[in-house]
């Protein structure tokens, strides 16, 4: 008899709700989290085939890493989107239901997944080179729609008829905008590229987490680079109001414009609970992020930012590579990220955030970086990004 591979997923699924403290229990703290796991494929459909395997040795890598920090809501960057929502299925029950290295499974009840601006043609030459179609043509740079999306994770409920997102808000609509000028002080973009041109390389959403009674407004994304341009800066500019966007979003005093993709206005209210995650490709004190792009959230006055997340492992990363992280401002202790220490390398910065509101208090916070004695070192060869996470306690109802 042929197993029903859906019955028996959604067996072993139930059969974790009972087994596993973290999917049925209330918790006393709440963690966050958000890793970039590089799961981008250059067509569509190569990452439903990998994932379809049960064997691949970096998606059991990714999956340990989950499994041995067990966020209770997680932002996936760097996931191709479809429709289907098949890759990510297979990526749950074929690696985060089984037990990785003696790991115990971990089970997210909630999904949210929608379509980003990555690989997305626009019709138009965007980046002005005389061809048409090509990467640098699409909303956000992609071979394919949907490569580089994002997925959160949640073991607790998602209220996605609420939930927003800005996938289609254009940069042209965003006040005092950081628009790309070129050397003879014109603007890189023309103006029929400017009436198009969307703010966000994937999307910025706004994903609703209830929680014991309560809201947290997970708000991700996934700025692009701030690199592969030129003295106009046009990817660095865009990088900048990317994350603008969310410091805007958050200050009631400041989101009037803000439009989403149901033609809703405005961000949030005042005193309402957020937790602001992604990589953000934005360092506070090293590499070529724009006007010190970072700095829009870590210094916000409604951002608590005090606790920063650190590790062991990307100190000693730092020091043993040296080359290009010997120049560094910053402290290495809080680097999420490790891009190559040589010639024009960045080297290893912080760039990947979980940023709670203040009306949320920080139990912990962490970076997962082993050191090389340590035994899950070698998990972290699977993506050059770190999981990041910070445990929150929501104030009494």
């Amino acid at each position: 008899m042929k197993e029903n591979k859906t019955l028996r997923f959604v067996s072993i699924y139930l059969l974790g709700l009972l087994t596993n403290p973290l999917a049925a229990e209330p918790a006393s703290t709440v963690r966050f989290a958000t890793f970039n796991v590089s799961f981008h494929r250059k067509n569509s459909g190569d990452l439903i085939e990998y994932l379809s395997h049960k064997d691949q040795e970096n998606a059991k890598k990714i999956a340990e890493i989950i499994q041995r920090t067990r966020p209770d809501v997680l932002l996936l960057n760097e996931v191709d989107f479809d429709a289907s929502q098949q890759a990510i299925q297979l990526f749950e029950q074929n690696y985060l239901a089984v037990s990785q290295n003696q790991q115990q499974p971990i089970f997210y009840a909630h999904r949210f997944s929608r379509p980003v601006n990555t690989g997305v043609s626009s019709e138009i030459d965007l980046d002005g080179d005389g061809q048409l179609g090509t990467p640098n043509d699409a909303f956000g740079y992609g071979t394919h729609p949907g490569q580089y999306g994002m997925v959160v994770l949640s073991r607790f409920p998602i209220d996605a008829a609420a939930a927003r997102t800005f996938q289609n808000f254009l940069w042209k609509s965003m006040p005092d905008a950081e628009v790309p000028i070129r050397e003879d002080g014109q603007p890189f973009y023309s103006p029929a590229v400017w009436q198009v041109f969307r703010l966000s390389s994937k999307s910025h959403w706004d994903v609703p987490i209830q929680i014991n009674g309560q809201t947290v407004h997970f708000l991700v994304s996934h700025p692009t680079p701030p690199v592969f341009d030129g003295p106009e800066d046009r990817n660095g500019r865009r990088n900048h109001d990317e994350i603008r966007f969310w410091a805007d979003y958050v200050s009631p005093d400041r989101s009037a414009y803000i439009v989403d993709d149901a033609n809703r206005t405005g961000g949030l209210k005042v005193a309402e609970h957020f937790v602001i995650a992604g990589d953000q490709n934005a360092d506070p004190a090293d590499g070529d992020s724009s006007n010190q792009a970072i700095l829009q959230l870590l210094e916000h006055p409604l951002v608590n930012s005090r606790v920063t997340p650190t590790s062991e492992g990307a100190v000693q990363a730092a020091a043993e590579q040296g080359g290009v992280n010997e120049s560094h401002k910053g402290d290495p202790a809080a680097d999420t990220s490790d891009f190559g220490d040589r010639g024009r390398a960045s080297g290893n910065l912080r760039i990947d955030y979980v940023l709670p509101s203040r009306t949320l208090t920080v139990i912990n916070a962490g970076v997962f970086w082993p050191k090389q004695e340590e035994e899950a070192f070698d998990l972290i060869s699977a993506t050059d990004h770190r999981l990041v996470w910070i445990d929150l306690q929501l104030p009494a109802n």
